[in-house]
C-alpha cells in the first residue's frame, strides 16, 4: 500500500464548513492519469489536486506544479483550487512559508496568488490574477435563442435579462474555462434555477462553453449569510457548486466589458447559500483602450481536516 497524504480546504469560506471544499495531495508523484482521477471519485468533491514536487529552484523560477481533477476529467485551470492549494503550499511548504506571493503552474500556465497580511479570522485572504478574458461573440448563425436558453435553465423567456440592462447579453466567457454568463432578472427567478442537463450539454458545446454560470442582482438588505451586490449559481452534471472561481473572473470581466461594474473596483459576488455553503468571492477586472485586462479573483481559505489514503 502506498500511503497518500491529503487535506481539505474550504475556499472562499467566511468560516469554517462553508464555501467550496477543496481537497489536496501533498504528492503525486508517480500517480498516472487514471489513478488521479480515480482518487477524484473517490475524494467526491467539485475538484481534487495533486501537487507534483520539483526542485526548490524549479519552483521558484516557474512556479509549483499542479494538476486539477473533477469527478469525471482534469481541467486545464480552476479557480478555487488555486486559491486553496496556493493556500496550502503557503502553509505547509518550508521555503514558502510567508511569502507574499504564490505560483501555481497549472495546464494553462503560471497562475500567481498573493495574500493579505494575516489578521485575527481564521485562514488566509489570496488573490489570484486569471489570464486576460476571451470573448466570444454573441448571436450570428447556430446562437441560440433565449427560449433555448430558457428552456436549458429550466426557465421561462422572460426570466432572462436584467431589468435595468436590457443589453447585457447571455455571453460565453474564458479566463481559462469557457462558462456562459447567463444575466437572470431576479432573485426569485434565479432561485428557480434547475438546469436541464440533458438539454444544456448538447447546447453548451454548440456555443463552446464548459458550464451556465448565472447572475442575479442581490435584492434589498434581507438575510443573507453574506453581504454583496451579486448572486451567482453554477450548476452542473453532478450537483451545484457552493463557489466557482474560475467563473468569477469571468463574471468580473463580463461585468466591466458591459459598463455593470466600474473599471477596476472590486465587487462581491455570492454563491453556495441555496447549498447552505455560503462563499464570498471579490472580483474586478480593468477595462482598458485595447480591452478588459487585470481579471482578480479573492476570497478567504480555511483548512480544516488532513489525512491519508491507501493506494494498492
Amino acid at each position: 500500500m502506498r500511503e497518500l497524504a491529503y487535506a481539505v480546504l474550504d475556499v472562499f469560506a467566511e468560516r469554517e464548513f462553508e464555501g467550496n471544499q477543496l481537497a489536496v495531495f501533498a504528492d503525486g508523484t508517480g500517480l498516472t492519469d487514471g489513478q488521479m482521477q480515480t482518487l477524484a471519485r473517490e475524494m467526491n468533491l467539485s475538484e481534487t489536486v495533486f501537487v507534483l514536487p520539483r526542485p526548490v529552484a524549479v519552483e521558484r523560477e516557474r512556479g509549483v506544479r499542479v494538476r486539477i481533477f473533477t469527478t469525471e476529467e482534469e481541467l486545464p485551470f480552476a479557480g478555487h483550487p488555486t486559491l486553496g492549494t496556493a493556500t496550502w503550499v503557503r502553509l505547509t511548504h518550508p521555503e514558502f512559508q510567508g511569502n507574499e506571493t504564490i505560483v501555481l503552474e497549472e495546464n494553462v500556465g503560471p497562475i500567481p496568488v498573493r495574500f493579505a497580511e494575516e489578521d485575527e479570522r481564521p485562514g488566509m485572504f489570496g488573490t489570484m490574477r486569471q489570464n486576460d478574458p476571451v470573448f466570444r461573440a454573441v448571436g450570428g448563425q447556430g446562437w441560440p435563442t433565449q427560449q433555448e436558453f430558457a428552456e436549458a435553465l429550466g426557465l421561462t423567456e422572460g426570466d432572462i435579462g436584467f431589468a435595468d440592462a436590457e443589453e447585457a447579453p447571455v455571453q460565453v466567457v474564458s479566463t481559462g474555462s469557457a462558462f456562459c454568463v447567463v444575466p437572470l432578472r431576479s432573485m426569485e427567478a434565479i432561485g428557480r434555477l434547475a438546469v436541464l442537463q440533458a438539454t444544456a450539454k448538447p447546447l453548451l458545446a454548440q456555443i463552446g462553453a464548459k458550464f451556465f454560470y448565472c447572475l442575479a442582482r442581490v435584492e434589498g438588505d434581507g438575510e443573507k449569510a453574506v453581504s454583496a451586490a451579486w448572486h451567482g449559481r453554477m450548476q452542473f452534471r453532478n450537483g451545484e457548486d457552493p463557489a466557482t472561481g474560475s467563473a468569477a473572473g469571468c463574471v468580473a470581466a463580463w461585468l466591466v466589458q458591459h459598463g455593470l461594474a466600474e473599471s477596476g473596483k472590486p465587487v462581491v459576488l455570492e454563491q453556495g447559500l441555496e447549498m447552505l455553503r455560503p462563499s464570498r468571492l471579490t472580483v474586478r477586472a480593468t477595462h482598458t483602450a485595447s480591452g478588459v485586462t487585470e481579471v482578480f479573483v479573492a476570497g478567504r481559505t480555511i483548512p480544516v481536516a488532513t489525512g491519508r489514503l491507501f493506494l494498492p
